[in-house]
């Protein structure tokens, strides 16, 4: 049973799946009645919702719809949830949230664990840079996200997690090979670098932090956080990785700081819409716990 309007289902449905042929799979409908859908609701509201391209992407007054809508779909499967419980037919209630692949790779998991097993809460994840994360807020696309921000969207709560730790490193071969003297403008201009994707700014913060030169280094584009301590260990590039997945390599001797004594600190916070949900509570709450055993507590200077 679904409260939801068929048409803001159908929205809600394009901009989930990204694509109109996506959004028919999960409905059970025809393409052409999912786009009949869209059409009407944009007629009735006067405004292009939906940008017809591939990935869908909601137009800004799509994104201000799709804000109110998330919150009805979790609020209506709660409520609807609350009546089901009698006959043991309530439908699972999905939280989006968007995470760094780093906390995702790390503490995140494990601290969706007790209330789905609990509670029966299934997860959309949506894997996003932290210092990027906060637009799928304001778009509506999740409910809460991990991010570096502290300043809060609009209509949101924050709460601080605590701080992760990166380190800069790579193989002994590869720090004697290209760092025999230590890191300077000279060496991190010249070894090759990983990085994870365009939107991550670590590496580039670290050079800052040593040195204010204009540097161009060699890269390669490594978007998965288990390989880039595994491209690191195999000599493709130094890399800022998290401190909570260097614990065995440093041990192995499989990879080692390129500068010991060196490191970044990013604070890591959770912005989530501020409504009265009890789904979102207890994601918050197994969130905020997990973050106490996963995190450092504070910032700690360099």
């Amino acid at each position: 049973m679904r409260m939801l309007n068929p048409q803001l289902a159908a929205f809600v449905a394009v901009l989930d799946e990204g694509s109109f042929d996506g959004a028919a799979r999960r409905l059970a409908l025809t393409p052409s009645a999912i786009s009949q859908r869209i059409k009407a609701l944009e007629d009735r509201l006067g405004q292009v919702l939906v940008l017809r391209q591939s990935p869908s992407r909601a137009t800004p007054a799509g994104e201000r719809l799709l804000r109110g809508v998330q919150q009805m779909r979790l609020l209506e499967a709660e409520i609807l949830g609350d009546f089901a419980v009698e006959t043991a037919h309530a439908a699972p209630v999905t939280v989006s949230i968007a995470v760094n692949a780093d906390s995702l790779a790390t503490w995140v998991l494990g601290a969706l664990v007790e209330p789905h097993q609990r509670d029966g809460l299934l997860f959309d994840v949506r894997v996003e840079d932290q210092d990027h994360s906060t637009r799928l807020l304001r778009d509506g696309s999740v409910l809460g996200a991990i991010t570096a921000d502290a300043r809060p969207v609009q209509g949101c709560t924050v709460k601080k997690l605590g701080v992760m730790r990166y380190l800069p490193i790579a193989s002994p071969d590869f720090v004697a090979r290209h760092f025999p003297r230590g890191v300077d403008a000279a060496s991190l201009g010249t070894a090759p670098m990983l990085v994870f994707n365009r939107k991550d700014a670590l590496q580039w913060r670290f050079m800052r932090s040593v040195t204010h030169a204009r540097l161009a280094p060699p890269m390669h584009y490594l978007p998965s956080s288990t390989a880039f301590v595994e491209g690191a260990a195999l000599g493709l590039g130094w890399a800022m990785a998290p401190e909570a997945m260097l614990e065995q390599p440093l041990a192995q001797g499989t990879v080692q700081p390129i500068a010991p004594g060196r490191w970044l600190d990013v604070p890591l916070y959770w912005q989530h819409w501020s409504i009265r949900s009890a789904a979102l509570a207890k994601v918050t709450d197994a969130l905020l716990r997990a973050a106490r055993q996963g995190l450092r507590a504070t910032r700690s200077s360099t």
